[in-house]
């Protein structure tokens, strides 16, 4: 890739694609030169709808020809089906009545990703350094393709060298053996299935650790800690039904063009029948303005889009609690007005029956004056008093939220306050309501379900104890913050990451990539390699596994897999492909491997027995969670997951006052710092060409950028401001009050549209910019959509 960064305008003129279909490729190429351009004002975008043909362009321009090979054809088409494989990318939810195609572009990428025919051998190894490794892009890692031996990392001559998996189970044995089990990590990503999830925990407490974190951490931690507060269920009420029954939807914080496109044809549906979506997000995200259906022949010949939002109000990043404190004063001012005529817009015998603390949340919104809510938010009183009318009008309401709402200091007064609003008219509990948090990687969900948690409350240790006969540690774990911080203060002497790429995704990422060498053991089981696998600790391993696409075959045959989406439905997934190397081996058999290898004999546990058979498995995660997992094995192949259950759709509330609680905000900002002179709030963002840390390639097509990541977004307004000019380059740094040095150089001003105040780049190029103690107050997830920083020239 050309390191001379290039706007999309620019690529676009000189890049031409080569596409099946011969009039369909031609059309598309003719659209590439309209889709992306400079605005009115001068701003970079996208004037093309989310979907289309520049879906499938996004696809070919990355893989070529290796895209429509007929295996790789073959397993899109069983991508998100019964009786298929379910995609590694995104956790939204598999419709029962699905798609002939039910994938998306990103989906499509996940996919071909891991069947790329790429392959990182011991060779290649041999002819790299590590140190040489640590100068290369996040990119020209992954190109490298699948991993196929189990590397030992030798510090003598700075490279990786082959070993046998026996040899590396025992090395790594003996380390834990040495090792105090509470100054070990046991990290899970958010790919693992539960079959795996479950044993991983297992492991890591018959050890002797609650060391689980996982990727919720770092994204959606918020959403655990405060939905649980407020409505005694950790996870969103909604399910894919209330989609096509409610009358209006509102969005915050949460890009579904990029994130979860199939997001888009349940929302294309709803705006068709009429109902209305407000959409508050700093960001104009086209997924959320347009979109053009790929399974529909007629928008995809014509070019017909459907709008999406009826508004979009750029709230400025960290003014969620202010514009959501606005909606409510107005919705309590519209039912004065309807009271005076002997009627109500509240759902007063809800609240009296099934809520605690409306009256200090209705004091606080009528005493909070408008003055504070826009100069906080952003917006102006008529914007909001307009959105706030289509809640006050629509019967039934579904509110969605992403990482804009989680990521943000006083991120779970942004969810305490989003569940305010639905309380209001009892839009929790009923068909076509419910609060519906947006969850990213494919299982991040389902592991908290199955035991990865370091918090000791949230699972039966007496019931692990009466099946397996032993004594679970009770003692609180480390989430991803504490294992940052014992990294760096050295009580955590090893890491153990199921997947992932945890050094890459932290914040504080200089500071913790000196810190992480000092430990004593590293351990990364991976598909392909990254950022994380070149720091290592005194000793390091490098477990390749197979992938999800993959045939998975144990001694009682071919395995299948599970995992959970966001709706908190449950699927089954069975691998077909040839796996990448004979090498390979599965993610559970190598947390069994390990396990056997360090822990002692116990008769209640059978590691061999549950790498054979799957199956076993699951009858463990049924006993273990009967509730939920009743007939696991029999149902798991049900068209659209089975439904494990949710309390606060049933209206039972698990909550200390036993009923859905209002809240009152701390502050009106969910920021967490105050404004002044030259500080400007950064928002990080992820690209069209891109899922979590794994980058694709160096096209945001939805945003009109493309050449390069290392960008500065900046509105024209700003620019000005700042003396900035479109092309210059320019570093940010912290403007923490901390003290701490933080800095990024090398960012290509670009215009964009954003709100006063705001900047915005890429992740994760820009995590040396977080604090690790800028996160959420009660979560501790990382704060990493709004970030004091300051712009040096």
């Amino acid at each position: 890739m050309d390191d001379n960064p290039t706007t999309a305008r620019e690529q676009l003129a000189k890049e031409k694609v080569c596409l099946p279909r011969g009039r369909a490729a031609l059309w598309l190429d003719s659209m590439g030169a309209r889709e992306v351009s400079m605005s009115d004002d001068d701003t970079v975008h996208y004037e093309g709808s989310s979907g289309g043909w520049g879906s499938l362009k996004g696809i070919t321009r990355i893989f070529g020809r290796e895209w429509n090979k007929p295996t790789v054809m073959e397993t899109l088409a069983r991508q998100n089906k019964p009786g298929g494989f379910m995609c590694v990318s995104c956790a939204w939810t598999k419709p029962a009545d699905y798609h002939t195609f039910e994938f998306c572009e990103n989906g499509a990428k996940a996919t071909l990703w891991e069947l790329t025919t790429r392959r990182c051998t011991p060779d290649f190894f041999a002819s790299h350094t590590v140190s040489e490794l640590q100068t290369w892009k996040d990119y020209d890692l992954e190109q490298q393709g699948r991993l196929t031996h189990p590397m030992r990392y030798d510090r003598n001559s700075d490279h990786y060298v082959a070993c046998t998996w026996e040899e590396a189970f025992a090395a790594i044995a003996a380390e834990l053996r040495a090792l105090d089990p509470t100054s070990v990590v046991f990290y899970a990503s958010g790919r693992a299935s539960l079959e795996t999830a479950y044993c991983y925990a297992l492991f890591a407490r018959l050890y002797g650790s609650n060391n689980l974190p996982d990727s919720s951490n770092m994204c959606h931690e918020t959403t655990s800690v405060g939905l649980k507060k407020v409505i005694g269920a950790s996870v969103g009420t909604c399910v894919y039904d209330d989609f096509s029954k409610c009358d209006a939807i509102f969005f915050f914080g949460q890009n579904t063009g990029s994130n979860s496109p199939r997001f888009l044809h349940p929302l294309q549906d709803a705006v068709k029948r009429g109902c209305k979506i407000v959409t508050f997000n700093p960001v104009r995200e086209k997924g959320l303005e347009s979109f053009i259906n790929p399974q529909n022949p007629l928008e995809m010949l014509t070019g017909r889009e459907t709008q999406i939002s009826d508004q979009y109000l750029q709230v400025r990043a960290g003014g969620d609690i202010a514009a959501l404190m606005g909606l409510c004063k107005h919705v309590l001012a519209k039912d004065d007005e309807a009271r005076a005529q002997g009627r109500s817009v509240l759902d007063r015998d809800f609240i009296q029956q099934h809520t605690y603390g409306f009256e200090a949340f209705e004091k606080a919104a009528r005493e909070t004056p408008w003055s504070a809510i826009v100069e906080e938010s952003g917006l102006t009183q008529q914007a909001l008093e307009q959105a706030a009318q289509i809640y006050v009008e629509a019967e039934r309401v579904i509110g969605i939220y992403g990482m804009g709402l989680t990521q943000q200091v006083n991120g779970a007064d942004n969810i305490g306050m989003l569940v305010n609003l639905l309380l209001l008219k009892g839009n929790i509990g009923r068909d076509g309501t419910g609060i519906s948090p947006v969850r990213g990687h494919s299982n991040v969900q389902g592991q908290r379900t199955v035991g990865i948690s370091e918090k000791p409350e949230l699972v039966p240790l007496d019931k692990l104890a009466a099946m397996y006969g032993f004594d679970p540690p009770r003692k609180k774990g480390v989430n991803t913050v504490e294992a940052c911080e014992g990294i760096q203060d050295g009580s955590i002497r090893a890491f153990i990451g199921l997947g992932g790429n945890f050094v890459r995704a932290i914040p504080e990422r200089d500071a913790m990539e000196t810190a992480w060498k000092r430990m004593r053991l590293t351990v990364q089981i991976a598909t392909k390699l990254n950022r994380s696998h070149l720091i290592n600790g005194e000793v390091a391993y490098l477990l390749p596994c197979l992938g999800r696409t993959e045939r998975d075959k144990q001694q009682s045959g071919p395995q299948t897999v599970t995992m959970e989406d966001s709706l908190s439905c449950i699927h089954g997934s069975i691998g077909k492909r040839e796996p990448a190397s004979e090498h390979l081996l599965s993610e559970l058999a190598i947390v069994a491997g390990l396990a056997k290898a360090t822990l002692p004999p116990n008769q209640n546990v059978h590691w061999d027995d549950w790498t054979g058979d799957y199956g076993k498995v699951r009858d463990l995660i049924e006993e273990t969670y009967p509730d939920q997992f009743h007939a696991f094995n029999k149902r798991m192949f049900t068209p659209g997951g089975f439904y494990r259950g949710n309390s606060a759709r049933e209206r039972i509330w698990k909550t200390e006052s036993g009923k859905a609680e209002f809240t009152v905000p701390t502050s009106l900002s969910a920021a967490g710092f105050a404004d002044r002179a030259g500080r400007y709030r950064l928002i990080t963002l992820r690209s069209n060409d891109q899922f979590n840390t794994t980058i694709y390639g160096y096209e945001d097509r939805l945003r009109g950028v493309s050449g390069t990541r290392d960008v500065l977004l900046i509105s024209p307004d700003e620019m000005r401001s700042a003396g900035l000019e479109e092309g210059q380059i320019v570093a940010l740094v912290s403007d923490a009050d901390d003290g701490v040095h933080r800095r990024v150089d090398g960012l290509k001003v670009l215009p964009f549209d954003l709100p006063a105040g705001c900047v915005a780049g890429y992740y994760p190029e820009l995590n040396p910019l977080i604090p690790l103690s800028h996160h959420d107050k009660l979560s501790k997830t990382p704060a990493s959509k709004a970030v004091p920083v300051r712009i040096i020239t």
